[in-house]
């Protein structure tokens, strides 16, 4: 994927004495408070930001904030809590500007933060005008927020269209080269995880890699249909009967490629969802009536850590049992480990992922932790993310 990089810019003295406008995702969760209580992306902002001081640039990071009206600012969409936790990261001050679309008055070593852009009219629906706006605010354009590149805004995309230089920062232009890396010229074998609770939510990145991959873990929800499909019972667990033909196609896709979809030959079941329900291990023939499957047995995650082991890429979405409950755990902490075990190139995203490997202890085992949930999904799906054929246009255009 052919793309400016901003760290190439600033490598070769571009961007000295520049004003630079970087898409950030600064999204983080906060308490009734108004207290951030996770600042893993504004934390993974700053390099970005840091580079852009560090060549000479003057400025202006900018990020949506939960999910405000358009025209309408309230207290809470206000990026204040950013703007305090940013300064304390940089050692600098961080003035917060609001009302920024028609100019913003900073100098080459100075950074601001502009206030939430989804409050700015037409954001959502990247209105050329408010994008010519934008991009006339700055030199250069960074995008360095892959959570959002799945969408066509004004701040990701409409600027980007207009503004003298469009390109990557360093944690947008990482994604995109591990997801290059895992699924554009991946090591074989190529072992995908797919779990969640349902197969209808899931069925085009099943279907989309069921033509690339040569291992197909499914786990949770989705495996319950799957098990269905090939004829097991699954007592009263979640399932999707209405999707068995979906599975079986998904199924022999994988057959008529010599790949398979592994189902599970154990299960951990209970007769009720609970902290405290007792697990039972059952053969996945011998699912009673009334059982609930909430895990893989340990024969199944043997064999597929096994699978794990010997894989040359990885890539993991959705853990495959209720893995927040600890006896329903085992599955998915066997395959937590045999991926950081693996000499396997690995690639893993979506937010219970990421909290299974916090959980386990592999975030330094893992090659590449995405930053981004519904637009990691819409990249299994083999989907062309707008943030990057923007780039990409601008870069060979």
């Amino acid at each position: 994927m052919h793309i400016l990089r901003f760290s190439d810019l600033c490598a070769n003295g571009q961007a000295r004495g520049q004003r630079v406008f970087i898409r950030a995702d600064l999204n983080v969760p906060q308490d009734d408070a108004g207290r951030i209580t996770e600042d893993t992306r504004i934390r993974a902002s700053v390099p970005c930001i840091q580079m852009a001081l560090d060549a000479g640039a003057a400025v202006m990071v900018t990020s949506h904030l939960g999910r405000p009206t358009e025209g309408q600012f309230k207290p809470e969409d206000s990026l204040a809590p950013v703007a305090r936790r940013l300064a304390e990261l940089l050692g600098r001050e961080v003035p917060l500007v609001a009302d920024w679309v028609d100019g913003v008055q900073v100098q080459p070593g100075q950074v601001v933060l502009l206030e939430n852009c989804r409050v700015n009219v037409g954001e959502k629906k990247n209105n050329p005008d408010l994008a010519r706006k934008m991009a006339a605010l700055c030199d250069i354009y960074v995008n360095d927020a892959f959570g959002t590149a799945h969408r066509a805004e004004g701040t990701t995309y409409g600027i980007a269209e207009y503004a003298r230089t469009a390109c990557a920062g360093p944690l947008l232009a990482a994604e995109i080269d591990a997801i290059q890396t895992a699924l554009a010229n991946p090591k074989r074998p190529l072992v995908a995880i797919v779990a969640g609770s349902k197969v209808s939510t899931k069925l085009t990145i099943l279907q989309s890699l069921a033509s690339k991959v040569d291992g197909l873990i499914v786990g949770g929800g989705i495996a319950n249909t799957f098990m269905l499909a090939a004829g097991l019972p699954i007592g009263k667990s979640l399932a999707e009967p209405d999707l068995l033909g979906e599975a079986r196609a998904v199924i022999a896709a994988m057959a008529a490629r010599g790949a398979e979809v592994p189902i599970p030959t154990d299960v951990v079941c209970a007769k009720a969802f609970a902290a405290d329900a007792p697990a039972t291990v059952k053969k996945a023939t011998e699912v009673a009536a009334d059982d609930l499957i909430l895990d893989i047995g340990p024969e199944t995650a043997a064999r597929l850590a096994a699978q794990l082991k010997a894989a040359g890429t990885i890539v993991w979405n959705g853990p495959v049992g209720v893995f927040e409950f600890d006896q329903f755990a085992g599955g998915t902490k066997a395959i937590a480990e045999a991926i950081a075990q693996s000499s396997a190139f690995s690639i893993a995203g979506g937010g219970d992922t990421l909290a299974a490997i916090a959980k386990y202890g592999i975030t330094q085992d893992v090659g590449y932790i995405s930053t981004g949930g519904g637009a990691f999904l819409e990249v299994l799906e083999g989907k062309q993310l707008p943030a990057f054929e923007i780039l990409q246009k601008r870069a060979t255009g």
